[in-house]
């Protein structure tokens, strides 16, 4: 650990160097020798990501929107599922900004457990909210949601838009693909959910391009108490 704390310490210069640096990789074809400092920047985010998250255990990852705030029923949904996560002894884990990820990481701080956040600079999402032990902030949105899938062993997708939709079917497909052991994978939020799900049962499932199975993937809860039985059944 040592050796890795070294050379992420001595990274963090040539990491600070590029602003929109994952823009800057996606933007198309590029000399070598750009590619291959693209690679060096991923691998020392990995690298200081792994270090980072080292010791956490028992975690669950709560997906969902940016933009709820405080009051709406989605916000305090989520504040209560954080709660009852952290009182059956999870770690809760969030990208670590606003909306739905503050108040999952709100209600395990509430209750004494641990609210860890994978920030990442977005205009939504400017800053870590403040109801994190610990939080990390990344660059490269493909290392983030490595982060938030390789440490946790449950994930919750609440109502969110298409970045939310985007971190639930790649979940789902790593499951699928076998990629990642099969996890809970719950979905709250009442109906929002409903044509998603519909979409899923009868015009991918109709047309042939998933397996029967693979519709169950994906569990909805409709109560807290259902969503930790859900989790606490399968982890």
């Amino acid at each position: 650990m040592s050796d890795a704390s070294d050379v992420i310490r001595h990274a963090v210069p040539f990491l600070a160097e590029v602003k929109d640096a994952e823009k800057h990789f996606l933007r198309g074809r590029r000399e070598r020798g750009e590619d291959l400092e693209s690679a060096v920047r991923f691998f020392l985010e990995f690298l200081r990501g792994f270090e980072s998250l080292a010791d956490v255990d028992r975690c669950v990852t709560v997906f969902g929107s940016a933009r709820f705030d405080e009051g709406h029923p989605h916000y305090e949904l989520t504040r209560q599922l954080g709660r009852r996560l952290a009182e059956e002894g999870y770690t809760v884990m969030t990208g670590g900004g606003p909306g739905i990820m503050e108040a999952a990481n709100r209600g395990a701080k509430e209750a004494g457990g641990r609210s860890i956040g994978c920030n990442i600079v977005l205009p939504m999402e400017q800053k870590p909210n403040p109801y994190l032990d610990h939080f990390i902030e990344l660059d490269y949105f493909f290392v983030r949601k490595v982060m938030l899938v390789k440490y946790s062993q449950a994930f919750l997708i609440m109502p969110g838009g298409f970045g939310t939709l985007d971190e639930a079917f790649e979940v789902v497909t790593l499951i699928q693909t076998g990629k990642v052991e099969r996890f809970p994978l719950v979905g709250m939020g009442g109906d929002y959910y409903h044509y998603i799900r519909e979409f899923v049962s009868q015009t991918l499932l109709g047309e042939g391009a998933i397996s029967p199975e693979d519709v169950e993937l994906f569990t909805r809860a409709d109560t807290v108490d259902e969503a930790i039985e859900i989790i606490r059944r399968g982890t």
